[in-house]
C-alpha cells in the first residue's frame, strides 16, 4: 500500500518534501507573542511552524516516491470578508464592470449581480456566499462574496476552506465592527493571508488614519501571524468605482486593488500526479442537472464521465456516481467544460445525495478530507403544522412529514442550520444563529406556499463542569447621536444585564460597545430604532458562554385575546381601540384565541371582534356617522418572533401573519392557569 502526501500551506524551498503521512486542508495558523509595552509594540515570532498533512492509501504496489509540486501562478482564490452594509456587493460588482465580465446584467444599475435572490434584493443584504470569476492580465480571480450579518456567519465559515487568501472591507468611517471581528477570526484560524480595504474614503466623515490604526490594533487582538500582519491598505470608493494604494495617487480604476490581490494573495500549489480530491463548500439546484456540488479541487484532476464517490466527513461512503457535467464560472455565469485541475474551483453534477462539507473523490479512495466544524447555534425555533380554524384557506397546507422533508432540505445547503425532531414528533427544532436567519427560512418557505406555525426563539444553554448553567454572550455595538447615549446604557444595563465596555465620542457621534446575554437581545433592534427615531446603528456577534447573568425584567404588556371566530367588524374594534394597539382591521378573518392587539395594561384582555351592530326599525340622530378607526400596527415576521412569548404561536401562511395562542379555547387555558398556581 503507498502513502501519497499532500500539503495544504506553502513550505519554505530548503525544506525536502518526501513519503511522509499527513492531512490536506486542516492548517494550522502559527502563533506569535506580542509584548507590549508603554512606547511601542514588538513582536516576536515562535521559530517553529507546523504544516498539516495527508495519507492517501491506494491500491498500487509501486514504490513511494518523492513529491512534485505545481505552482498554480495564474489562479487566485479570495473571499471578501466584511460587516454588513460596507460595499461588499458594490465592490464585486465594480470589478466585473471593469473587466468586463457579464456586463449586460448590470446596466440598469438597480439590481446587484450578486445579490441574485429576491430577498437579497429587497432586504439589500447578502444571505448566501456566492461566487464570481473575473480575468485580469492572464489571471483568473475566484473571489466569493460573503454575508456580512453575524447570522450568516456559516455562509463564511464554510467557504473559509475554498479559497488561500481574503480581502477585508472595512468602513472609512465606522472602522472595524463586531462583525468585523467574527470574520476576520476565521480567516486567520485558517492561516489566510489578508489584504485590507478601506471604503467609502470619499465621504466627507472619513477618519482614514484612525480606522487604520483601529485595524492594526483588530489584528493584534485577532492573534495574527508575522506573516499576516505584512498586509496591504488599500483605499477605495466602490460606488465611484476607484481604488489607490495611497490617498494622493490619482484616482482612475481598480487596478491598485487587482496588483494587490495578485502580490498579497497566495496562489494554489498542488501535488502533481495526486488522486482527485474535492471538498463540497456551496450546494445547489438545477431543474435539469438536479444537485450541483461546488468546491476547491485540492488534489488531482476531473473529466466530464470519470467514476467518483461521496464521503461523509467521517469517512463514510454516501453514494457513488459519474460525473455527467462540469462547470465554472464566467463572471456569474456557469460555463460548462470538458476537464477541471487542482488549485481550480468548480461545480459538478451527476451525484444526488452528496452534500456540503462531503468528499467527493476516487471510487478507490476512502479518506475524507477534513472539514472544519462550525460554530454551534445558539438559538432555537420550533416548527409546528398549522392547526388553527384557518388552516388551509391561504396556501398550502402540509402534513407533518412534509414540513421535515422541507426542513431536511435545507439543511444540506445551509450548514449553520440542525433539525430535530421533538419529543412528541409533533414539532421539529430548528437551532441556528439568530433571529434574522430564522426569518429569511420562514420567509421562503412562505414564498413556496406553505402554512405552518413557530414558536417564539429560545437561548440554547449549556452547563460548565461544575453543573452551572452557562448562557450565550453577544458583543454589541451601538452607533448613534451622542444624545441618546444615557438613555441606550439605561436600556441595555439596567433592564438587560449588559456590561458596557466602550463609550467614545466623535464629532457629537457616540460608539457604545458592550456585552450583553443573546436572550435580552431578542426584539431589541426594532425597538432601539422606534425610541432613537431612527438614528441608531444597533450591531451584535456571539463572543462567547458565560454564566448565567439571572433573571430579565419583562418588557411586554399584556394581549387582546379574541373569544370568537368569523369575521372583525369596524363596530367592535371601535370599542376594543380604547383598550391598547390593534394589529387588524375591519373585515379581518379571526378565529378564538387570535392576538389582535396589545393591551394598555399588563394583564391580558379578552374580547369580541366580531359582535355586529344589530338593525332595528329605529333611527337615532347619529346611528349613521362613519365610524373611524386607526391603522392597525403591522408587525414585520422577526419582531413578531421576538414579540411573543411561551404560549403563543406566530400562524405563517403566503398572505397572512397572524399571532395566536397556543391554548385556543380560553376556558382551557383559564384551567391551565389555576393548574399552575
Amino acid at each position: 500500500m503507498n502513502r501519497l502526501c499532500v500539503t495544504s500551506r506553502r513550505m519554505p524551498s530548503t525544506i525536502k518534501q518526501t513519503s511522509i503521512k499527513f492531512n490536506p486542508c486542516s492548517i494550522i495558523a502559527v502563533p506569535t507573542r506580542k509584548i507590549h509595552t508603554a512606547s511601542s509594540l514588538r513582536r516576536v515570532p515562535i521559530p517553529a511552524k507546523s504544516f498539516s498533512t495527508r495519507t492517501y492509501t491506494t491500491d498500487s504496489n509501486n514504490p513511494t516516491e518523492e513529491i512534485e509540486y505545481e505552482e498554480k501562478t495564474h489562479i487566485r482564490n479570495l473571499a471578501i470578508i466584511a460587516h454588513v452594509d460596507v460595499g461588499k456587493t458594490t465592490l464585486v460588482d465594480c470589478l466585473l464592470k471593469q473587466t468586463n465580465t457579464n456586463t449586460s446584467k448590470l446596466e440598469s444599475g438597480k439590481v446587484f449581480s450578486m445579490d441574485s435572490l429576491s430577498l437579497e434584493q429587497e432586504r439589500g443584504i447578502t444571505i448566501m456566499s456566492k461566487l464570481t470569476t473575473v480575468s485580469y492580465q492572464d489571471h483568473t480571480l475566484n473571489i466569493v462574496d460573503t454575508p456580512g450579518h453575524a447570522d450568516f456567519g456559516g455562509e463564511v465559515e464554510r467557504i473559509m476552506g475554498m479559497v488561500d487568501g481574503c480581502c477585508l472591507l472595512v468602513d472609512a468611517t465606522e472602522g472595524p465592527m463586531t462583525q468585523t471581528k467574527f470574520v476576520l477570526s476565521k480567516a486567520l484560524e485558517r492561516g489566510l493571508k489578508p489584504v485590507v480595504v478601506i471604503n467609502k474614503v470619499d465621504r466627507e466623515t472619513a477618519r482614514v488614519s484612525e480606522v487604520e490604526n483601529e485595524i492594526f490594533e483588530l489584528f493584534i487582538n485577532m492573534g495574527a501571524t508575522d506573516e499576516q500582519m505584512e498586509y496591504p491598505v488599500i483605499y477605495a470608493s466602490a460606488r465611484q468605482g476607484w481604488a489607490v494604494s495611497g490617498l494622493a495617487d490619482e484616482k482612475a480604476n481598480m487596478n491598485p486593488l487587482f496588483e494587490a490581490m495578485l502580490n498579497h494573495i497566495p496562489h494554489p500549489r498542488v501535488v502533481k500526479n495526486a488522486p482527485f480530491a474535492m471538498l463540497v463548500s456551496s450546494l445547489d439546484y438545477d431543474r435539469h442537472l438536479g444537485r450541483i456540488l461546488t468546491g476547491k479541487i485540492y488534489t488531482g484532476d476531473i473529466k466530464v464521465g470519470d467514476k467518483i464517490r461521496a464521503l461523509s466527513r467521517e469517512g463514510v461512503p454516501v453514494e457513488e456516481g459519474k460525473v455527467s457535467h462540469l462547470m465554472e464560472r464566467i463572471g456569474v455565469e456557469r460555463v460548462q467544460v470538458k476537464q477541471a485541475d487542482a488549485g481550480q474551483i468548480i461545480s459538478i453534477a451527476g451525484l444526488s445525495k452528496a452534500g456540503v462539507t462531503d468528499t467527493i473523490t476516487l471510487p478507490k479512495l476512502t479518506e475524507a478530507i477534513p472539514a472544519k466544524p462550525l460554530d454551534p447555534p445558539i438559538m432555537s425555533i420550533n416548527f409546528l403544522v398549522n392547526d388553527s380554524p384557518l388552516a388551509g384557506k391561504d396556501g398550502k397546507a402540509i402534513s407533518s412529514s412534509q414540513l421535515k422533508a422541507r426542513l431536511s432540505k435545507e439543511v444540506e445547503s445551509n450548514v449553520a442550520l440542525t433539525v430535530h425532531p421533538s419529543e412528541n414528533g409533533d414539532a421539529y427544532e430548528v437551532r441556528g444563529r439568530g433571529e434574522m436567519q430564522m426569518a429569511i427560512l420562514i420567509e421562503n418557505m412562505r414564498r413556496e406556499g406553505m402554512e405552518f406555525q413557530c414558536s417564539p426563539p429560545r437561548v440554547l444553554f449549556k452547563e460548565n463542569e461544575q453543573g452551572q448553567q452557562m448562557e450565550p454572550i453577544e458583543e454589541v455595538t451601538i452607533d448613534v447621536d451622542n444624545k441618546y447615549g444615557n438613555m441606550t446604557i439605561d436600556l441595555l444595563c439596567m433592564k438587560r444585564g449588559a456590561e458596557m465596555l466602550e463609550y467614545k465620542v466623535h464629532n457629537e457621534k457616540a460608539r457604545l460597545v458592550f456585552t450583553c446575554p443573546t436572550r435580552s437581545l431578542i426584539g431589541f433592534g426594532s425597538e432601539y430604532r422606534t425610541k432613537t427615531h431612527g438614528d441608531g446603528i444597533f450591531n451584535h456577534a456571539f463572543l462567547r458562554y458565560e454564566l448565567h447573568r439571572g433573571k430579565l425584567e419583562s418588557q411586554r404588556k399584556g394581549m387582546i385575546i379574541s373569544l370568537a371566530g368569523g369575521v372583525a367588524t369596524a363596530y367592535a374594534l371601535r370599542d376594543i381601540e380604547a383598550r391598547g394597539v390593534l394589529f387588524i382591521g375591519p373585515q379581518t378573518p379571526i378565529y378564538e384565541g387570535m392576538i389582535i392587539g396589545e393591551h394598555s395594561r399588563d394583564a391580558d384582555c379578552e374580547v369580541n371582534p366580531a359582535r355586529a351592530k344589530h338593525l332595528t326599525n329605529m333611527r337615532a340622530s347619529g346611528s349613521e356617522e362613519a365610524i373611524r378607526l386607526e391603522l392597525p400596527k403591522q408587525i414585520p415576521l422577526e419582531e413578531a418572533l421576538a414579540y411573543i412569548e411561551e404560549d403563543e404561536l406566530v400562524e405563517v401562511t403566503p398572505k397572512y401573519m397572524r399571532i395566536r395562542k397556543k391554548v385556543l379555547s380560553s376556558s382551557e387555558r383559564k384551567l391551565i392557569q389555576r393548574k399552575q398556581k
